[in-house]
């Protein structure tokens, strides 16, 4: 029953809330009737069972509570604008059966998130809060900063949106633009969220991840033309090469299986087909428009570099290096820099990715940042160094976000006195 509402949780809660705030111009008003709805959800469904259609169930709770707050808040004075309200309220009976891509709510909210009037990181973390539905402290996470700062940047953001009267709408052709690169952050980050969930039992949100490449098609498909499509179908073919592991990433108890171990033979091959040749009709754009890859682009051509080759062996971490160079020079982040250091290691030693991890940790810029010491442990068991390797692990065990890396580093960190042999860290 947990499970059924958790799923109804991912799948609807950005719809429904997109839905009425599109009729009420009310954000606070429609988070919480959502909310509303899936508390009933939590009383009624282990009682009763779950409904037949979880979408449209959740729907009209959260729609009911909305007219019932709107009629005991409605006055003299706003009566005929509560009136009109309350008669689109009452006339979305039923519309959770059909799901009209080119209406789609979940887009437009996107983009009234993602006006160019808020900060890069207020559109990001608003949109991440309001269509992907994470809490406010998986944001912050992501942002690596305090739960109280980002709610500090939630609030102000909504009352920038209401204040400044920012349409909820898709904007005209002219000024999409101007938002696009907020919504590829924002579409970036909700995958990403539900790839390697952060606060959860599970390694992978797969309803996010899915809505995130949903939402990533719908956007490349409005983008067409435009001097933003390659970007988009690069944003695109990253998240389908990774999305096609998704079967490997765990074993059948449920356990991390590493990027090296996993089954090529079991990946999902019409993916990695897709992702291929989405990279290839984004690079071919940008060639034809003269315009140079941007962060997402580069991303997918590593991550090409993996899913094309027929064995951890016979990747090209060099070309990696290289990549991973353009990358940090065009978008630089120490997240990158360690991912670049890892790359350095597999194709020139274990020293020299070390020796730049090194540097890197000096910096305090990943403080928190779990995957720092982890690649650290896992260069410093290869050369040998067991009782170092087994501080970091154990420093990288009681930063990660999910109880499925926490018993993969539990098990990296026993075999650092009990012996055993290497193998990549990373999934």
């Amino acid at each position: 029953m947990q499970t059924a509402i958790e799923t109804a949780s991912a799948l609807e809660t950005a719809r429904i809330t997109a839905t009425l705030i599109r009729v009420t111009g009310d954000w606070s008003l429609a988070e919480d009737c959502v909310q509303d709805a899936f508390a009933r959800a939590l009383v009624d469904w282990p009682m009763r069972g779950i409904p037949r259609n979880p979408a449209a169930w959740l729907t009209t709770v959260a729609r009911n509570r909305a007219i019932d707050r709107m009629r005991s808040a409605a006055s003299e004075k706003r009566a005929v604008r509560e009136l009109a309200i309350l008669t689109a309220l009452e006339g979305l009976e039923g519309e959770a059966e059909s799901d009209p891509a080119a209406d789609d709510d979940r887009l437009r909210l996107i983009y009234t998130c993602c006006h160019p009037a808020l900060p890069l990181d207020a559109r990001v973390a608003l949109t991440l809060r309001t269509v992907a539905g994470l809490t406010t402290g998986e944001i912050a996470r992501a942002f690596l900063v305090s739960e109280a700062t980002m709610s500090k940047r939630l609030v102000r953001a909504r009352a920038k949106i209401r204040d400044a009267g920012i349409p909820y709408r898709v904007p005209p052709p002219e000024l999409i633009s101007e938002r696009t690169a907020g919504i590829l952050a924002v579409l970036y980050l909700m995958f990403n969220e539900g790839y390697s969930a952060t606060g959860s039992n599970s390694l992978i949100r797969e309803p996010l991840v899915r809505e995130a490449i949903r939402l990533t098609r719908l956007l490349a498909a409005l983008l067409d033309g435009s001097p933003q499509e390659p970007e988009a179908l690069g944003l695109l073919a990253l998240m389908l090469f990774h999305h096609a592991r998704r079967r490997t990433r765990t074993d059948a108890a449920g356990d991390l299986v590493t990027l090296e171990e996993q089954d090529r033979q079991s990946w999902d091959r019409a993916a990695v087909a897709e992702a291929v040749a989405l990279l290839a009709a984004a690079d071919q754009m940008a060639i034809s428009r003269r315009s140079q890859p941007g962060s997402y682009r580069i991303q997918a051509a590593i991550a090409a570099c993996h899913m094309t080759a027929s064995s951890s062996g016979t990747t090209d971490f060099g070309q990696v290096a290289l990549l991973y160079d353009h990358l940090a020079q065009i978008a630089p982040s120490p997240v990158i820099e360690l991912n670049r250091a890892v790359a350095v290691a597999m194709s020139q030693g274990p020293e020299a990715g070390l020796a730049l991890i090194d540097q890197l940790d000096l910096t305090r810029s990943l403080a928190g940042y779990y995957l720092l010491p982890a690649a650290k442990a896992d260069l410093l068991r290869r050369l040998g160094r067991k009782t170092e390797a087994g501080r970091e692990y154990q420093r990288a065990r009681e930063l990660a976000p999910s109880e499925v890396e926490r018993r993969y580093l539990t098990k990296r960190l026993a075999e650092t006195t009990a012996g055993s042999p290497s193998s990549s860290e990373y999934s």
